[in-house]
């Protein structure tokens, strides 16, 4: 565990369960001087303290990775950029990481922020007498996703016992989600003109109309959603009431994930999608064919497939449109995915609207070195009428660049040259003379010269020099 500091995980663990240093390093059958030196990442881990770790603390190797205190960080250096909290001086890299080990009141950190960014932009900053909730709803159903790494034992489980009971194999899959609704809840499934909506069920006419703009894949999708909610309904709604949503916006938001969740499951069973994706090696295309579905849908499938035990690649999903604004995102790989503004323009999620169609590969790296390979691709759908620009988002994934080898995507690359510098966005990263920068780093200061005009737009001193 040398290349991952994990020293501040294993101490936030060990006091959430109330073990003092002493008595941890007894348990550990270590010094207390040995352990205090481990939770400071002055010390490597060894395989067989690991294991005693995992043992003791009772989690699994996923959880002393170091992901949550890592997203935590990025998260506070990006609300403590604000530049409206007025900050003289940047926060110190200590006292973020501090912080951060304290996941309790990062958190109220984080959340104290949101309310105050939803506030300013809302009627002025003031609460309306209703008592509206300040925090975006899918702002709130991306973070819920996001905590429980996209992945759902209970709705995997809903989503197989529909999956044995369909006759897929002789009938193929869109023929038999039509027989399934007609024979088991007396659906007839029509295909017409729609304006304005992709599916209407009429539960009294037992009717469900799909718009003829959807495409074949879009079509099987919309009867699974219909069979999750007539079959999975109450799994999705033990999930939406424990969840508490702040809303009913978010309440709604979150059910209709959820039932997604559950459409893609039985579209793409667990078992036989992570055998078809390990044996086309995470051919996104490829699996698509196989399974009948479209390549996002594929795409998001992937991102699901986190079981303990029978884990795929962990993906981090991204589906984000021309203007930057980001529609879908989860994570399992830990990629610091930015809450606010835009991300990095050398990233290749930017550079695929270029090719629609075509997947772009690109092995990107962050400042702090964690290197990930990233694929992308545009996807248009149709305009609603001659004239109107069709809407074209690209969908983009990566996973940690130790797992290159197991994608096709990694083929040919040399991942010791390959890599290309990102930031998280130009506010935080700290690579000097880029030429894609957009704004200056707010932890540096500007060094500007009027003899001297530089391909970066922003130049800054050094750490070190300020």
């Amino acid at each position: 565990m040398s290349k991952t500091a994990i020293g501040k995980t294993i101490r936030r663990l060990r006091m959430e369960q109330g073990y003092s240093q002493q008595g941890f390093a007894q348990k550990l059958g270590i010094s207390t001087s040995y352990l205090n030196l481990v939770e400071h990442d002055q010390r490597n881990v060894t395989a067989s303290l690991l294991f005693k770790l995992t043992d003791i603390l009772n989690v699994d190797l996923a959880a002393l990775s170091g992901v949550q205190e890592r997203e935590l960080e990025v998260a506070l250096r990006e609300v403590f950029a604000d530049p409206l909290l007025g900050l003289e001086e940047p926060v110190p890299e200590t006292e973020i990481r501090s912080i951060a080990a304290t996941p309790t009141g990062a958190r109220a950190i984080l959340a104290l922020h949101r309310a105050w960014a939803g506030a300013r932009e809302d009627s002025g900053g003031i609460l309306l007498p209703s008592g509206r909730k300040i925090m975006l709803p899918n702002e709130e159903v991306r973070d819920f996703f996001h905590d429980h790494v996209n992945h759902f034992p209970v709705l995997e489980e809903v989503a197989e016992a529909i999956g044995e009971s369909l006759n897929a194999v002789e009938l193929g899959t869109s023929h038999a989600l039509a027989e399934r609704l007609r024979r088991q809840h007396g659906l007839v499934v029509s295909v017409k003109n729609t304006p304005g909506a992709l599916r209407i069920f009429d539960a009294k006419a037992r009717l469900l109309t799909l718009s003829e703009d959807l495409s074949r894949e879009s079509r099987g999708f919309q009867m699974a959603f219909q069979l999750a909610l007539l079959e999975g309904g109450d799994a999705v709604e033990a999930i939406v009431r424990a969840a508490a949503p702040s809303s009913r916006d978010a309440a709604e938001l979150l059910r209709i994930g959820l039932l997604n969740y559950v459409a893609g499951a039985i579209l793409m069973p667990y078992e036989p999608m992570l055998l078809a994706a390990r044996a086309l090696r995470y051919d996104v295309e490829a699996i698509a064919a196989r399974f009948g579905v479209s390549y996002e849908q594929a795409c998001h499938r992937l991102s699901t497939l986190q079981r303990v035990g029978a884990r795929g690649v962990p993906f981090f999903f991204l589906r984000v449109d021309p203007a930057g604004n980001v529609s879908k995102r989860f994570s399992a790989a830990g990629f610091p995915f930015m809450r606010f503004g835009g991300t990095c323009p050398r990233w290749v999620v930017h550079s695929a609207f270029a090719t629609p169609g075509t997947i772009r590969v690109q092995v990107a790296q962050l400042s702090d070195k964690e290197t990930y390979l990233c694929f992308a691709r545009a996807v248009a759908g149709r305009p609603a009428r001659w004239g109107d620009p069709p809407p074209v988002r690209v969908v983009a994934m990566g996973c940690d660049v130790s797992h290159a080898a197991e994608l096709v995507y990694g083929d040919g690359l040399n991942l010791a040259t390959a890599a290309v510098g990102i930031g998280l966005s130009c506010r935080l990263c700290e690579r000097q003379d880029c030429r894609s920068r957009a704004f200056p780093p707010i932890a540096h200061r500007l060094t500007i010269d009027t003899q001297t005009t530089s391909a970066s737009p922003y130049r800054f001193e050094a750490k070190g020099k300020q």
